[in-house]
């Protein structure tokens, strides 16, 4: 990265607490370093966050936040390459994804919630009283107060702006967190919230680790009043536990083993094309990535080859994020080649130049597991996917639904009374239908299960980041 890393408390920035290593996922080498936030930065931070609600923040209108969060949209597309530049140089996706995925949506977060803002109405009443004279109740929004905002690695921007958006709309201020291995995109945000004249404190930035670091003390903090969190679903255990002490609310999006469900009446080009993006985008660490899938016996083998056949020649690939990451994948996928069958990768790849240093994994496409296999029930979250036949629609709906998991799932069939039959019998938050990661920012996001606790998007995060109050007016 070419600009330092820095925490970013109460309007200014702060290198303070002690570095560890940046590393770059492409080629294993480290490229700068990133300050771990002292207990001390993180108490600033919630205390300059809550006298921020004291201040002129308090007192803006709606109208006054929705144009803030426009500005904030207009300077993310102002500095646009910057935002590529630092979501590549973090995570190593692809060029292309994060110019055509990432960034355009942290954009739209922003503006999705202003113009929600800007258009969102409480609700009142006409309440019958015994003189005859009645009363008016009626509704008022009120912001949380200080919201933790803590954000994964596999998608910095966008994951940290589908929070940070709809938690200042409702007036709220925010400490984030971003993953101590993406840092980048998380201070141009900071940079890019004082250019958009947010008064100090609003948005407050702090970096470090989890556990015994910074992650730990936010969310502990006695002045966090909500949590909201993107991650693996341990840690959402363990942040409910932080939260609970003091009765705070929290917004949890969590791990997935994503199925799919592949009919024989589906086309299979289609299919096949949807599956190898919602198997091995991002190198399969996006939260919504189908790792399990179920095949129609009729066209089993014909599917099976096909999709191995696509996956041997995906190209341009990135790498997972760190070689920590890397080992965990390998070592599902070892235990899966010693109990099944692999079908296609499995391996590292080899390049002949600097990215052999870096953390790659060939797209694996897998077969032959029973279904209580390590690979088939835990959340391997890389570019492996696991193959299996099923009869019987039933059947299909019985192995999807199993496990601890339901965040999303994927139908591919062409009969359409199916589809209706199938995709509300899923146990997910989310069921695509001949289709993969085709989002409305309006509409409900979330998991069941061991994926999530609420759900997100649209009015759902507003009412989230709000705590409703009822007037009541005698007349």
């Amino acid at each position: 990265m070419s600009a330092p890393v820095r925490h970013y408390v109460g309007g200014g920035f702060d290198a303070s607490g002690d570095p560890f290593p940046l590393v770059d996922p492409v080629n294993g080498r480290t490229v700068g370093e990133v300050p771990s936030a002292p207990a001390e930065v993180v108490d600033r931070a919630v205390r300059a966050a809550r006298e921020a609600l004291r201040g002129p923040w308090g007192a803006w209108s709606p109208a006054d936040r929705a144009r803030a969060l426009h500005r904030i949209a207009d300077g993310i597309e102002r500095r646009f390459e910057e935002f590529v530049a630092a979501e590549c140089a973090d995570t190593g996706k692809p060029r292309e994804l994060a110019a055509a995925v990432d960034i355009p949506r942290a954009i739209a977060n922003f503006r999705a919630y202003a113009e929600l803002l800007a258009g969102r109405g409480e609700q009142s009443w006409h309440t019958g009283t015994p003189d005859g004279r009645g009363a008016l109740n009626y509704t008022v929004r009120k912001p949380l107060g200080v919201v933790a905002v803590i954000s994964p690695w596999n998608l910095p921007l966008l994951l940290l702006t589908w929070k940070v958006a709809p938690a200042l709309a409702m007036g709220n201020t925010v400490v984030a967190k971003p993953s101590e291995l993406t840092p980048g995109t998380a201070c141009l945000l900071a940079e890019v919230t004082a250019e958009a004249e947010l008064p100090a404190g609003v948005f407050n930035l702090v970096h470090g680790p989890g556990a015994d670091a910074a992650g730990q003390w936010l969310t502990e903090h006695p002045g966090v009043d909500a949590i909201a969190f993107t991650g693996e679903s341990g840690t959402g255990t363990t942040i409910m536990r932080a939260a609970a002490a003091r009765l705070a609310p929290v917004s949890f999006e969590l791990g997935g083993k994503n199925a799919g469900l592949v009919f024989a009446d589906a086309d299979l080009d289609r299919a096949v094309a949807g599956t190898l993006r919602s198997a091995f985008t991002h190198s399969g660490q996006v939260c919504l990535c189908t790792e399990r899938l179920y095949v129609e016996r009729p066209v089993f083998d014909e599917f099976a080859e096909r999709l191995a056949d696509g996956a041997r020649a995906l190209s341009g690939y990135g790498p997972m994020i760190s070689a920590a990451h890397r080992d965990k994948v390998l070592g599902h996928v070892a235990k899966a080649a010693a109990d099944g069958e692999v079908l296609a990768g499995g391996g590292v790849p080899s390049f002949g130049d600097e990215r052999d240093g870096g953390f790659f994994v060939e797209p694996t496409v897998l077969t032959g597991l029973p279904e209580d296999h390590p690979a088939v029930r835990e959340e391997i979250f890389g570019p492996v996917v696991h193959l299996a036949p099923f009869d019987t629609e039933a059947e299909a709906l019985a192995l999807a639904n199993a496990g601890p998991y339901g965040l999303a799932a994927t139908v591919w069939t062409d009969d359409l009374a199916r589809a209706h039959r199938v995709a509300p019998a899923l146990e997910v938050g989310i069921a695509w239908v001949n289709t993969w990661n085709l989002r409305d920012l309006r509409t409900p996001f979330g998991g069941v299960k061991a994926s999530g606790i609420g759900r997100e998007g649209g009015d759902h995060s507003l009412d989230f980041f709000s705590e409703p109050m009822n007037v009541c007016v005698k007349l």
